[in-house]
């Protein structure tokens, strides 16, 4: 548990060019809340690793690297609960159409492992139904739910 258990959640709202290497700009902040509410290292790499996927998938595959597009970025830590919610301007796709990469035929290929990371570390992962906004969350000591 975190030094302050009754502290206030973390809350964020920041918007992104959609460039390569801006999703620091909220990872940096994120992985430091995660350390000062005590989270467990183990958890704090998921999460990251998580959150960057998303980042990065939402600038280069759904805006194209556009830079007349951005990438809204909504960040909740608290205690118990963190939760992401990645926002792009392009126009969606469909989760459930990725191949799963963990098929011996499409072990060479690199796309959809950013989808399934996301789903292997964390206990929600949700997309809109034009599918250009995901919700990632992770709640404290729970285990992912497995990939369906």
């Amino acid at each position: 548990m975190s030094d302050n258990p009754s502290a206030e959640p973390w809350q964020r709202t920041v918007v992104l060019p959609s460039e390569r290497g801006t999703s620091r700009l909220v990872t940096d902040d994120l992985l430091e809340q995660l350390g000062l509410y005590g989270w467990p290292q183990d958890e704090i790499f998921g999460i990251h690793l998580a959150a960057e996927e998303a980042l990065v998938n939402a600038a280069v595959h759904g805006n194209k690297l556009d830079p007349a597009k951005r990438v809204h970025v909504e960040c909740h830590v608290s205690p118990d609960l963190v939760r992401l919610t990645v926002t792009d301007e392009g126009p969606g796709f469909d989760p459930e159409a990725v191949p799963d990469c963990t098929r011996a035929e499409r072990l060479e290929f690199p796309s959809g492992r950013g989808v399934m990371l996301m789903r292997s570390f964390m206990t929600r992962v949700e997309y809109n139904p034009r599918g250009n906004s995901v919700v990632l969350e992770k709640r404290r000591g729970v285990a992912p739910s497995p990939a369906e």
